[in-house]
């Protein structure tokens, strides 16, 4: 799934980020409400975790807005204001959920998981499907023909962005800028081995290759028979 911090803290905010990638999920942040809002409406997030109290704009004002605005990404509302008064507020604000700090990161993460299972179908489709291999964006798991695939977490991210582009010629730079959320050369070689195991891993053995290099331009996950 992709994510959306709003944290003014943030050792907190890169803390949670972090942590989010580590177990597969694409992860952005922002450090104060007018930002986060911006991103919110422009990022086609999967779930937004937003920190009630931030500068600018706090974050019942943000989730008022986004649903104001007929956006309804689930919302999950971190706080230090952890009273049953408090959190009727937030739900009531248009928020999904809500967290009081401290926290576990196990709980947070079993809670974001829950709510991107009850989005269900809005939105982005959370299965995507090219001829016979198979990637959910929930459970994390890959088939093809019926057989599982065991990705490590950034291949499993490497994939999920091919076959979102399905039949689309992705670049090397949209790779490394979706995929590793980083600007890194260019000409950097971390490309090319990541693919080269992960057509490993989804091609061999099959007589039809999925993933291709176009040579001079990136790379595009079709289906071989077309």
């Amino acid at each position: 799934m992709r994510l959306l911090v709003i944290e003014d803290d943030r050792d907190a905010a890169d803390y949670l980020v972090k942590a989010f990638r580590e177990v597969g999920h694409v992860a952005d942040q922002s450090n104060d409400g007018d930002e986060g809002l911006a991103m919110a409406l422009d990022g086609n997030y999967d779930i937004l975790i937003i920190d009630r109290m931030l500068p600018k704009r706090d974050g019942l004002s943000v989730i008022g807005t986004l649903r104001e605005k007929g956006v309804e990404t689930p919302a999950l509302i971190l706080s230090a204001l952890g009273q049953v008064d408090d959190r009727v507020k937030g739900l009531r604000a248009g928020g999904d959920d809500y967290v009081p700090k401290p926290y576990s990161f196990s709980e947070l993460l079993a809670r974001v998981e829950v709510l991107g299972r009850r989005r269900g179908g809005k939105g982005e489709d959370t299965i995507y499907r090219v001829a016979d291999l198979e990637l959910d964006r929930l459970s994390h798991e890959v088939k093809r023909a019926g057989k599982a695939v065991d990705l490590q977490p950034r291949e499993f991210r490497l994939l999920e962005y091919l076959m979102k582009h399905a039949g689309q010629v992705v670049t090397r730079t949209m790779l490394l800028e979706n995929v590793w959320d980083y600007h890194f050369d260019p000409q950097t070689n971390v490309i090319d081995v990541h693919i080269s195991r992960l057509r490993s891993k989804i091609d061999k053995g099959f007589a039809q290759p999925l993933l291709h290099t176009v040579r001079g331009a990136g790379y595009m996950i079709r289906d071989g028979a077309r």
